[in-house]
């Protein structure tokens, strides 16, 4: 009987801590609730501790989840567990989840305790926990890098104080394959208990191996993983969800493991991750790369064409990329539209459909054909929960290669509208100075990217900016046919969405 993996998504605590990847409330609630639709089992929804916003991120996300186990982590302290259950009390399913360092290197330089201490320590935060939430998980931080035996002995105690998913991190992405298989059988040999709690593993990328390692300790006898959409994270990130559970899927002969995800979401959660990040996935990223269903040699077209299967060992449909797009225009109705919309898993209030479908119609006057990548773009540009402080009314740009870039920018506020006129070094930055100007709020430009959402000379531009203000980072994204709309539109998200958080804090 084919043994069962439960997917631990960390995209929302772990992946979060990318650089550049960081998320507002509502678009982690978004990103969770699409995961939930990608049924994973466990969504770590954050650091509770962390931060206020942290905190307020896990407690929303509880309260919209209607199936999944949501955790949040925390240290063995005290303080940290009593948050992580605060912020957890309205989830269907909460899990605490503690750790603290096992490792030499961690226990004499970053806690300075010794390796006793740290044992009894382990042992009453998770009996501490236990006291608040059914579930509780303990990871043992740098488990690559401890004494097994070490490892073996403050398992033991842990699952004795109410662990039922004991973790084991490479927590710098040190191991290798069959160093981590070895270490995985050792525990399940020599601690006496294991047979109560359930092995989850945790693998970063540092030398490329995270897949390569949860996939081994799979092999092993681990039954959760820990991972993230698109292998984002820490550093090089962590193990991708994508590319492990579409081995576990194409290779079902090698590992005999089942698994909950619903493999043909996987393309949307991925364009979303990058949506909300701007991060945009490499093109030949394995599974959900531009690339990886692609085939340009001749020989391989030939192959291709005589079976698909000469040259792919899975399908596009099976991760949720359909070929033969459904095509809307302008003489679509709001009936089939909204239809549409549901096929492709969004749902929204009337509302958001009304605006949506105003954008749409706008859309199709521009584009002789909306696909669905063009639908999923203006939904996921979206962020419902906001109220925009600025709305855009209208922009005007001059500009030419003899010329100085001229930008008249009319945006509203408070049912005012407010406009001025700036110039800049070409049309965008014009017309992110003339936004300053009205606003009033100067930011740091550190990133501006662009791409097409499909093919063709009318195809819709998607903008993704971050900017920096007073020492913190802001992101924004907007989508048009016309890349300076869709640029100004990004950079007016970014301003709004300073704005929210500075309003939420206050």
């Amino acid at each position: 009987m084919a043994k069962h993996i439960r997917i631990f998504d960390t995209t929302l605590r772990d992946g979060e801590q990318a650089p550049g990847c960081s998320m507002n409330l509502d678009e982690k609630v978004r990103l969770a609730r699409q995961l939930e639709a990608l049924k994973v089992d466990i969504i770590e929804a954050g650091f509770a501790i962390a931060s206020p916003g942290d905190a307020a991120a896990i407690s929303a996300v509880s309260e919209a989840l209607k199936s999944c186990t949501v955790a949040s982590l925390s240290r063995s302290l005290e303080k940290d567990i009593d948050a992580s259950w605060n912020a957890l009390r309205k989830a269907v399913r909460p899990r605490i989840h503690t750790f603290i360092a096992t490792s030499p290197i961690h226990m004499q330089y970053k806690l300075k305790m010794q390796p006793e201490d740290v044992l009894r320590q382990a042992a009453a935060m998770v009996a501490y926990a236990r006291n608040l939430c059914p579930e509780i998980e303990f990871s043992a931080e740098d488990a690559s890098r401890s004494s097994p035996e070490f490892l073996y002995r403050i398992f033991e105690a842990v699952i004795d104080a109410g662990a039922t998913i004991i973790n084991v991190p490479d927590t710098v992405g040190y191991t290798t394959p069959d160093e981590f298989e070895q270490l995985i059988r050792g525990i399940r040999e020599n601690v006496p208990n294991i047979d109560k709690a359930v092995i989850s593993v945790h693998c970063h990328n540092d030398l490329g191996l995270a897949v390569a390692n949860s996939l081994a300790a799979v092999q092993a006898g681990a039954e959760q993983v820990e991972c993230t959409v698109n292998g984002i994270g820490e550093r090089a990130g962590n193990a991708a969800l994508e590319e492990l559970i579409m081995t576990l899927h194409t290779r079902r002969d090698l590992y005999d493991a089942d698994f909950g995800i619903d493999t043909t979401q996987i393309a949307k959660t991925s364009r979303l991750i990058s949506s909300i990040t701007g991060v945009m996935v490499q093109p030949n990223k394995a599974i959900v790369g531009a690339n990886a269903f692609a085939h340009e040699s001749g020989i391989h077209q030939h192959g291709m064409l005589a079976n698909s299967q000469t040259y792919e060992i899975m399908t596009p449909a099976s991760i949720g990329l359909n070929r033969n797009f459904m095509v809307l225009g302008k003489h679509s109705g709001r009936h089939a539209f909204v239809e549409r919309l549901k096929e492709l898993g969004y749902t929204a209030d009337k509302q958001t459909l009304d605006e949506v479908f105003a954008q749409f119609k706008e859309l199709s006057d521009r584009k002789k054909t909306v696909t669905d990548r063009d639908l999923e773009a203006l939904m996921d540009s979206r962020s419902t929960l906001i109220e925009p402080t600025y709305l855009l009314k209208q922009f005007v740009i001059n500009s030419g290669s003899n010329m100085t870039a001229t930008a008249a920018v009319k945006l509203t506020r408070d049912k005012k509208d407010i406009e001025d006129v700036s110039t800049g070094d070409g049309p965008v930055d014009a017309a992110f100075n003339a936004i300053e100007r009205i606003t009033g709020i100067s930011f740091t430009l550190e990133e501006y990217v662009i791409h097409a959402v499909t093919a063709g000379k009318d195809a819709q531009g998607e903008v993704s900016v971050r900017v920096s203000h007073n020492g913190r980072t802001y992101k924004g994204r907007g989508v048009s046919t016309d890349v300076i709309g869709a640029s100004i539109k990004a950079y007016l998200f970014a301003v709004n969405s300073m704005l929210y958080e500075e309003s939420y804090e206050q």
